[in-house]
């Protein structure tokens, strides 16, 4: 078996440090970069991502799956079902150190460049796909198409008081060993 025939490490990472959260009693919290396959909440989305907390106290029936991470949780106090692919998770980490791991956006396959040719001959290097996440769909074609904007730009996410959002992981100071930092 080669590399390009085995599975992808992501989700057997993702179980890891899942468990190695819950065994020292850390809170793991997943980041997720949100498309039309992630199936979360879109009132607190915020810059095309998400952060969830996938505890046992804060999820029910969760499953850190090979494809996907499925669980039921309370948003507001709405029970919802939520379900993110594992491509679409960008890190995971405890919230009180800030310790984890993140990973890189997968690619899809259909967004790789593909030569174009134009009949006489000619070939020009086609620029992927803008991502679907952030950028304005068209609907029909010709010059009489319409724009829809999948997310409203003024959106504003207001959370309740007693369902606060999940806290920024602390800063590390000197001395000690560094934690996850994620540069966007």
């Amino acid at each position: 078996m080669n590399a390009l025939d085995s599975t992808s490490t992501r989700p057997y990472l993702i179980r890891a440090l899942y468990d190695w959260c819950t065994d020292n009693g850390l809170t793991p919290y997943v980041a997720v970069a949100v498309d039309e396959t992630v199936q979360v909440p879109r009132e607190y989305v915020k810059n095309n991502e998400i952060v969830l907390n996938i505890s046992f106290d804060a999820t029910s029936s969760l499953k850190l799956g090979n494809d996907f991470i499925e669980f039921k949780a309370r948003f507001a106090g709405s029970a919802r079902e939520i379900m993110v692919p594992i491509a679409r998770v960008i890190a995971i980490y405890a919230r009180e150190n800030g310790q984890g791991m993140a990973f890189p956006l997968a690619t899809p396959a259909s967004a790789l460049a593909q030569p174009v040719h134009d009949g006489e001959g000619h070939s020009s290097q086609e620029l992927p796909p803008p991502d679907t996440a952030t950028a304005e769909p068209t609907v029909g074609t010709g010059p009489e198409a319409k724009i829809v904007q999948l997310v409203p730009a003024n959106l504003t996410v207001s959370a309740r008081e007693d369902d606060p959002a999940p806290p920024e992981p602390p800063k590390p100071t000197q001395g000690k060993r560094p934690s996850l930092k994620r540069v966007k």
